[in-house]
């Protein structure tokens, strides 16, 4: 499946939750999709969605969904570790893996050698969901779980089509801290 399926399937069973978006394609195709204020779409950044929906989860108890690519998350493998001793009960990280990074010219990850759904699992986690077809893809037993779950996503390298973000980052998170300042 192609990340912009991938994503589309979630976001449609998705609700009020908070979202931290991993940077460049993936935010833009989260944005051409369904741009909402709950959305934080990074802009910069690599490797580190991980740890700021790990801040947020800590910081407050609605539901936070952060979407990181595998060459993301394997820049920052630490913040696995982190997350799994931290355990926040209201935080699910998606590994949206297509084996590259699909953002800076598609180079291999070593994603292709190492399944992230099984390092996670040696790390301790309890909650892994593993899905390759959007039809797969059900979130309504996975937001009723309390995490940290991972939720591990095949996708196809390659980026869609879609436009730039229209919004600053000053924008962005302005109207991301509003929201959560809100309690809405």
């Amino acid at each position: 499946m192609e990340r912009i399926e991938a994503i589309k399937a979630i976001i449609e069973q998705l609700d009020d939750e908070l979202i931290i978006c991993n940077l460049g394609f993936p935010s833009r195709e989260l944005y051409s999709i369904k741009d909402s204020p709950r959305h934080f779409y990074m802009l910069g950044s690599m490797g580190m969605a991980s740890s700021i929906g790990l801040g947020l989860a800590l910081a407050q108890k609605r539901k936070v969904i952060v979407f990181e690519g595998d060459g993301s998350l394997l820049m920052n493998l630490g913040s696995l570790v982190t997350i799994y001793s931290q355990a926040p009960k209201n935080l699910i990280l998606i590994i949206l893996d297509n084996g590259c990074y699909a953002t800076t010219g598609s180079q291999c990850t070593y994603a292709l050698q190492v399944d992230l759904g099984e390092l996670a699992k040696g790390i301790g986690f309890k909650k892994i969901f593993k899905f390759e077809e959007p039809h797969e893809i059900n979130m309504t037993p996975i937001l009723e779980e309390e995490g940290p779950i991972i939720v591990h996503v095949k996708v196809e390298p390659g980026n869609a089509d879609v436009p730039l973000i229209d919004l600053n980052p000053e924008e962005i998170i302005s109207r991301f801290m509003k929201i959560i300042s809100s309690g809405k």
